[in-house]
């Protein structure tokens, strides 16, 4: 039998998910935290629920941005890693929508009708929302269906990094950071961007690009933090406690 026939049993697929969400409150409970900006928690109230926009391969420690008062969703591919990305999602107290975008100008497809409905659904009930910006197998490009739930839902898009000062960066197309116990945790936010219901095609085309500039923007700056390079961050150690999840 194949890994790749191994692994779609449902069993194997529960106990990788379990095991990795251990493995990530491991690293969080190890590691000492950094926030930018510092006051983040207090400045983004007015606009929650909020739409939380991430890179691929960069967003396995982004559960831990959440406090216990948050209720947060995110959009989970229906393709068999996406399972155990939902199965460790959930142990880490975020509640996964089961769809995806796609590599074109509509993100209406492949399960992306369902997903953006269910979206849009949470939104409406409180929930933040979270979700890769980029488009599959398309590393650091941001795609319109982060873009249009905005302008759909009215809420803003804030764009999040998260790093750590150890971590193993795979050779894969998102070259995903697994990351290591130990470390220094940094969680970096941008500031908002906001879709108008009446957006056009080209103000549409234009918040696309600022969703990217934004996340590449904090990507480096949750780095520089993390690796001891932004004199400019006031680094606390902080015990992980700050934003603990229930």
């Amino acid at each position: 039998m194949s890994l790749r026939r191994f692994v779609e049993y449902p069993w194997v697929q529960k106990t990788i998910g379990v095991v990795a969400a251990e493995y990530l409150r491991f690293v969080w409970h190890t590691s000492s935290l950094g926030l930018d900006p510092p006051d983040f928690y207090e400045t983004v109230k007015p606009d929650l629920p909020a739409i939380v926009a991430m890179w691929h391969g960069q967003h396995f420690m982004m559960p831990f941005l959440k406090r216990h008062q948050h209720r947060v969703k995110v959009l989970i591919s229906r393709h068999r890693d996406g399972e155990i990305n939902a199965i460790a999602a959930s142990r880490l107290g975020v509640l996964p929508i089961r769809g995806s975008g796609t590599s074109g100008r509509d993100f209406l497809k492949k399960g992306g009708v369902a997903g953006f409905k269910q979206m849009m659904e949470a939104l409406r009930e409180g929930y933040n929302v979270a979700l890769t910006a980029d488009i599959p197998k398309t590393a650091r490009v941001a795609g319109r269906g982060i873009v249009q739930l905005a302008r759909a839902s009215g809420r803003p898009i804030y764009p999040v990094a998260v790093a750590t000062s150890r971590y193993i960066e795979l050779n894969t197309w998102d070259r995903s950071a697994i990351n290591l116990p130990f470390s220094r945790f940094v969680i970096a936010v941008g500031e908002p961007v906001r879709v108008a219901a009446s957006a056009d095609d080209d103000a549409v085309e234009d918040a696309r690009g600022r969703v990217e500039a934004g996340l590449n923007a904090t990507t480096e700056r949750a780095y520089a933090i993390a690796e001891g390079r932004a004199k400019d961050f006031n680094w606390r150690r902080r015990r992980p406690g700050v934003t603990q999840l229930a």
